[in-house]
């Protein structure tokens, strides 16, 4: 065997002498969105300590690192901002809050007199994800934000509603993708529009759903009038 080489013929890896490790110490646990697994998946944040080591032996204390994201079930590290992204199940419920909201807000703009504009409404807080949801509970509910002056104020979006409407959607906005926030303006359009064209009151709601929706005012100009085009 030649010097240097081993039994297979390659030469032979040096030992190595110094490096470094990482200790990691959990310091709390919960669900979140793995990126690498594409799901729902229990966490561990971790602290950790680095050590230089010498022939693997941990000798000097080197600090400590970032703590991290553990994945329990693909065992990946990410960055703790990786924890501001919704589980599945808390952004399907963000969306489904956001479209009722957005459809309360329409009809209380123009009113609960139209037949059209309830089922329209309530057919797009169902597809949402409250599937019990009823024409008369809408209106229900809009009679009692109607009764609530903090809420309305007259026939535009007053404070109170404009707040609803942020408070329901600005959570949401950053996690959907273009063509996502556009579809739930649209949906909101399109119940304004069930009972014929739109009023200034709702317009001026749909106009605040769009901003809340971080989408610019002349695309929300586009994609109302877009939304008077049957397709």
């Amino acid at each position: 065997m030649l010097p240097g080489r081993g039994r297979n013929g390659r030469a032979a890896r040096p030992a190595r002498i110094l490096g470094t490790r990482t200790a990691w110490t959990p310091v709390s646990d919960g669900e979140f969105f793995c990126p690498g697994c594409g799901g729902d998946r229990n966490y561990q944040r971790l602290t950790g300590r680095r050590r230089l080591t010498l022939l693997g032996v941990p000798v000097v204390p080197r600090g400590e690192t970032a703590p991290v994201v553990e994945c329990a079930a693909c065992r990946r590290h990410f960055g703790t901002d990786v924890l501001d992204h919704p589980t599945t199940v808390r952004f399907s419920a963000m969306l489904r809050d956001a479209v009722h909201t957005v459809a309360l807000a329409v009809l209380s703009a123009g009113g609960t007199s139209s037949r059209t504009a309830l089922e329209a409404a309530a057919g797009a807080v169902r597809a949402a994800g409250f599937h019990d949801c009823t024409e008369e509970q809408l209106a229900a509910l809009v009679e009692a934000l109607a009764a609530d002056t903090g809420r309305v104020h007259g026939p535009s979006c007053g404070a109170g509603l404009a707040i609803e409407l942020h408070e329901a959607l600005d959570p949401l906005a950053p996690h959907l993708a273009p063509v996502g926030r556009e579809a739930v303006l649209l949906q909101g359009a399109r119940i304004a529009l069930a009972d014929g064209p739109y009023t200034p009151a709702e317009r001026d709601v749909l106009t605040t759903v769009g901003a809340a929706l971080t989408i610019c005012a002349d695309d929300v100009s586009r994609l109302l009038e877009a939304a008077r085009t049957p397709s």
